[in-house]
Parts: structure tokens; sequence; C-alpha cells
């Protein structure tokens, strides 16, 4: 079965790979303008004063449209988990390639727990809007809270983490 896998998949490698590619760009790149130029500045200017309803407003405006910006992101990286295995079999590379080892343990330990995690809070049981069309402010709060943390934590992990996987995947070091 694999066999078959591999020698159909073989002759579109580099049409995998470029898809691959853009994916992993759109996903990495959506919402890091958004985070970057608009909710840091925001979240910053509202610590200021966490009272002012004119600040409090701006902040929660921003962090609902960056849910919605998020989807991008989160229709991209089912495709790089469709896509990335493809490639492993149709280029014919193993778990022997220890490049691609610690690329994957990077995808399963890092990864996808992140994105389990800001699908929850952007599209599912946290979803800003959801929650404040529910008029239940103090649930609104939370939420809000809890996502800018979540952004606060995984950021840097992840800009740190899809750097190493982008050298790995270029240069195979190993």
């Amino acid at each position: 079965m694999l066999q078959f896998a591999q020698s159909f998949l073989a002759g579109y490698y580099l049409q995998i790979k470029f898809i691959h590619l853009v994916f992993a760009g759109m996903w990495f790149w959506s919402t890091s303008v958004a985070y970057t130029y608009y909710l840091v500045p925001l979240f910053r200017d509202w610590l200021k004063n966490p009272e002012d309803p004119d600040r409090i407003r701006l902040r929660n405006w921003a962090m609902e449209r960056f849910d919605e910006g998020a989807i991008l992101e989160h229709v991209a990286f089912p495709i790089l988990l469709i896509t990335g295995p493809m490639l492993m079999i149709a280029g014919g590379w193993t778990l022997v390639s220890s490049w691609l080892a610690m690329k994957l343990v990077l995808v399963v330990l890092v990864f996808i727990p992140v994105e389990v995690m800001d699908y929850y809070l952007a599209h599912f049981s946290l979803n800003k809007a959801k929650i404040r069309a529910t008029g239940t402010p103090e649930a609104y709060e939370k939420a809000i809270r809890l996502h800018w943390w979540f952004l606060v934590v995984s950021t840097p992990i992840v800009i740190v983490v899809i750097t190493l996987i982008f050298y790995l995947a270029i240069v195979k070091p190993f």
C-alpha cells in the first residue's frame, strides 16, 4: 500500500511541496501582522487604564476581528497535516531521517496542542462574539483575558519552533 502511494505521489512531489509551502506561509503569517501591530499595542494601551470603556471597547473589537482572521490560519493547518505526510511518502522519507523525526516531534508536541487550544479560543466555546451575544460580560472578559494570556505565552514558543522547523525542512542538517 505504501509503495503504491509513493509511486503515485512521487510524480506530484513538487506540486505537493508548492501547496505545502503556500499553506505554511498562510498558517504562519496570516495572524502575525494582526497580533503584532493591532492586538499587542491595543492590549498594552488597555493595561495602562483597564477601566477605560473606550479602551475596553477597542480591545474587544480587535480581539473579535482577530478571531475572524484566524480562520485562514485554521484552514491552512489541517492542509499542512495532510500535505506533510504526502511529501514524506512522495519523497521516500522515513523517520530514520533525524531532521524529519525532529520536525514531526515538534509538530506533534508543540503545534497540534497549540492549534487545538487556538481553535477552541477562536471558534468554539470561547469565541468572543458568541459569548458577547449571550449577554454575560463576566464570561466575555474571562475569555478575552484567557485568549490574551494564551497568545502571550504561545507566541514566542511558536516563533522559535516555526523557525526551527523551516531550518530542518530546508537545510536537513542531520
